[in-house]
């Protein structure tokens, strides 16, 4: 009757009659809630670290916000101290309201740094230390920003599908072929006014604009495959490290020359002709292949999160 009855559906034979037994390691917890989850992480935390009671730990965040206090008020007393002895504002005697600088530029510029564009003579060769300052921030910049996005290429392997820093761009024959049209283009372009800076407007910094614009429309178009075929991550970093280090050894030999009175080694060149300007066409490039790469790295950063 009870196989019958269990056949028709009508009784459960296991019901009520089911025997188990629960081992000692089989702990069933339930599921938690978002405050109950959070209430634990707060107990472990406590537990592990002790933030309550870890006197270590409250005499360090009170010596951090001692210091903290005391490192602001210092630097705002030096500041102050520094705004001080600022020469006042409207003084006739004062180097920004002197004709003395823009006279030598205009008057001397040109015997002294070879370069007929006064403009990349007074940047490069007589405030070519704040220009190397300029230099450096771009590359800091791009350091910091490879920091906080690149990802490896493994990782980049394993992105899923959700992700679209996976995908290359669709065939697109009108952006292919103006690519290859313009591309060839505007990197002779760039090199001209790199190369010309001394000569004419232009120069390092919007030479290597031009020319990270170039690497940017190629990449768009061809994708990050064919890019890499000329420019990858290894050559970036040759181009870059190398171009800072030429600008900074350099400025270094013509810092020491003229702070000292020595002539320096390097010739002025024939004014006119692109092999002039002494320093100004070694460093243009340098700064031309820095702000090259910048550019291109910030572009590839933040599109794929690698070079």
């Amino acid at each position: 009757m009870s196989f019958k009855s269990w056949i028709n559906g009508e009784e459960d034979l296991l019901l009520n009659n089911l025997k188990t037994t629960r081992r000692e390691d089989d702990h069933v917890k339930p599921l938690l809630t978002d405050e109950e989850k959070k209430s634990e992480n707060s107990k472990v935390l406590n537990k592990i670290y002790n933030v309550e009671d870890n006197r270590r730990l409250k005499r360090f965040d009170k010596t951090y916000r001692v210091v903290a206090i005391v490192f602001c008020v210092l630097l705002a007393a030096a500041m102050l101290f520094t705004i001080s002895y600022l020469p006042k504002v409207g003084d006739p005697d004062t180097p920004a309201n002197s004709s003395v600088v823009s006279e030598r530029y205009i008057e001397s510029g040109l015997q002294e740094t070879g370069a007929t564009n006064i403009v990349t003579g007074m940047i490069l060769t007589y405030r070519a230390f704040d220009t190397f300052g300029e230099t450096n921030v771009l590359f800091i910049a791009t350091v910091c920003v490879m920091v906080l996005l690149m990802l490896d290429e493994k990782i980049l392997e394993k992105l899923d599908k959700t992700s679209d820093r996976i995908y290359e761009p669709d065939y697109d024959p009108i952006l292919t072929l103006a690519a290859k049209v313009l591309c060839p283009i505007i990197l002779l372009f760039g090199i001209y006014i790199v190369l010309n800076g001394q000569l004419s407007p232009g120069g390092g910094f919007s030479g290597g604009a031009i020319l990270g614009a170039a690497m940017i429309l190629y990449n768009a178009a061809m994708g990050f495959g064919k890019t890499q075929r000329f420019f990858n991550e290894n050559i970036y970093k040759v181009a870059k490290i190398t171009a800072l280090c030429m600008y900074g050894l350099i400025g270094t030999y013509f810092y020491i020359t003229g702070a000292n009175g020595i002539d320096n080694m390097i010739p002025l060149g024939t004014v006119g002709a692109i092999l002039s300007g002494g320093i100004i066409l070694p460093i243009d490039i340098a700064v031309g292949i820095e702000v090259a790469c910048t550019m291109y790295a910030f572009y590839a950063l933040f599109r794929r999160g690698g070079l």
